[in-house]
């Protein structure tokens, strides 16, 4: 999905970490099978899973590094309470206009996951599509996604290692969440369903109720 830039990983994570690196996709990001669910058999295998992996509507839900709204408009959609959150103001331009044109609430802004703007307790779930992997300190960044949850709030991650190189291994990434959490459930997203296409890496899902 992303090659290694070869800038070693400090500059590497501060490149993906960058308004300007994801500013300068956000014209073709929706052309990403993945990303714009414009194909039905996708939008259908991503609207599924949010079943499978959400509690019951309504929940709140922060949607960190929302991208261009596609998830945040499923959520919406079945009911949820969605604040989305994304550093590339291109980004959150495309997606308040989707999610505006879908006519479904959603409250889209500014901002860097790394450090969310919201209080502590504010929601019900944090999701985060491919964004951990990004993050300089992962370890960080997720204590301070866990403190957004209420009590008995949920984690969701989607993550992947990719035939790049570049990203997270579902061992490292669930080896991170026990850290914070006593539970965690990894699932493998190796249908290609979900992408449009066959794959050759590894991505999957990590939930964590508790």
């Amino acid at each position: 999905m992303f090659a290694s830039c070869g800038r070693g990983r400090r500059g590497y994570h501060e490149a993906v970490a960058s308004a300007e690196f994801w500013d300068a996709q956000a014209a073709e990001f929706d052309e990403q099978p993945d990303h714009g669910l414009r194909d039905p058999m996708v939008r259908a295998a991503w609207a599924g899973l949010l079943v499978q992996v959400l509690p019951p509507s309504p929940a709140r839900v922060a949607d960190l590094g929302c991208g261009t709204g596609s998830l945040s408009i499923l959520m919406a959609e079945a009911g949820h309470r969605v604040s989305g959150l994304d550093i590339s103001p291109a980004m959150v331009a495309l997606a308040q206009a989707k999610v505006a044109g879908a006519g479904y609430p959603a409250d889209l802004s500014v901002g860097g996951a790394a450090l969310p703007p919201w209080e502590p307790g504010s929601f019900d779930v944090v999701l985060a599509r491919h964004v951990l992997w990004a993050m300089e300190d992962p370890d960080g960044a997720l204590t301070r996604w866990l403190q957004l949850l209420a009590p008995g709030g949920r984690l969701v991650l989607v993550e992947g290692r990719w035939w790049t190189g570049a990203g997270m291994t579902a061992g490292e990434v669930a080896k991170l969440v026990l850290r914070h959490r006593s539970e965690v459930q990894v699932t493998a997203l190796d249908d290609s369903a979900y992408w449009g296409n066959p794959i050759r890496d590894e991505r999957f899902v990590v939930v964590s109720h508790r």
